[in-house]
């Protein structure tokens, strides 16, 4: 049973991709006032395509103008802010480290420090990634691993993290950082991600491509226990104990490149689609995943979908949304 949301004023940045349409979503149906923030028109997101946007406020700004960041907290007198807005595709950041800066890192600060001067947000909960511990001898990260992000989407993440817990430790901000897996979930538009660009390719009958050499680790987290994570965290949050923490979630079920995609060609049966193994991938961990122990010990969380019965959802869904453009 949810705590009560009824008419809590709620803003979420990012709120026109994968998990924030989603969180978005769950909050309305919760009855909260949420406020998205919108720095691009991206019809085909599930804000549009599910009518939320006539549902919530929206403020088109950027994350990284401050003056953006403090007209969205004080006009619509936020209490609780979701940070999960990011430049969130490794390859683009690969390419673009400038403007992938801009938004996970100075972005960051930006909304931290907006927050700083506005009394009445109580809680702030910002979505930091598996990435930000970078390469690690030791598995499954912990959330005492370091921070030690390389490449450019790593290092973002991890500076991101870094400044989370320095406004939490200089200045007493409410904040909890999430690092979560792989995310997968109908709405993910980016179908150079492994997931829906697999679904994509098994769809029109074409072979799977995978970047890599199939052999690198990762776990993937569907979305909907995903928001879930975030609505159990915020909620915790009004423990003064949980102020502060950084928290794993996953399904703790780590899969190679070449597993999960053999999943979704089974799953599709089209198991004679072999895939198209290109081993370009460049700027990459060989192998990440988490442990979520600390979330379940200390939250009381669990992830409610097995992988398969996540990607079942989410191949129903694409293949529904492929068959209307058709």
């Amino acid at each position: 049973m949810k705590h009560n949301w009824l008419n809590k004023n709620v803003l979420v940045t990012g709120c026109t991709g994968l998990l924030g349409s989603w969180l978005t979503s769950e909050l309305v149906e919760l009855r909260a006032n949420v406020t998205g923030l919108i720095r691009d028109h991206v019809p085909h997101s599930l804000l549009y395509q599910d009518g939320l946007m006539n549902k919530i406020n929206l403020v088109n700004g950027k994350l990284e103008n401050y003056f953006d960041i403090e007209r969205a907290l004080n006009e619509y007198e936020i209490e609780t802010v979701f940070h999960v807005g990011a430049q969130a595709i490794v390859p683009i950041a690969n390419n673009n480290p400038l403007s992938t800066f801009e938004s996970n890192i100075k972005g960051t600060w930006t909304l931290l420090e907006a927050c700083r001067r506005n009394r009445r947000v109580k809680k702030i909960i910002i979505a930091s990634s598996d990435k930000a511990y970078g390469e690690q001898d030791v598995l499954p990260y912990t959330e005492d691993s370091p921070l030690t992000g390389n490449h450019p989407y790593d290092v973002s993440k991890s500076c991101a993290d870094l400044i989370a817990q320095m406004y939490y430790n200089q200045y007493g901000l409410p904040v909890c950082i999430t690092r979560c897996g792989n995310l997968f979930g109908n709405g993910d538009l980016n179908f150079n991600r492994l997931i829906p660009g697999t679904i994509r390719s098994v769809f029109y009958g074409e072979r799977p491509v995978i970047r890599s050499d199939g052999s690198f680790i990762r776990d993937y987290f569907y979305v909907r226990d995903a928001v879930d994570a975030y609505i159990t965290l915020a909620e915790k949050m009004d423990n003064e104990k949980i102020i502060g923490h950084a928290f794993n979630f996953g399904n703790d079920t780590p899969m190679t490149v070449l597993e999960i995609t053999n999943k979704i060609l089974s799953l599709m049966n089209r198991e004679d689609l072999t895939p198209l193994i290109l081993n370009e991938a460049k700027g990459e961990i060989l192998k990440q995943y988490l442990s979520s122990e600390k979330a379940r010990k200390m939250l009381g969380w669990s992830p409610k979908h097995a992988i398969e019965d996540g990607l079942r959802e989410t191949i129903k869904s694409y293949t529904d949304y492929f068959r209307t453009l058709e």
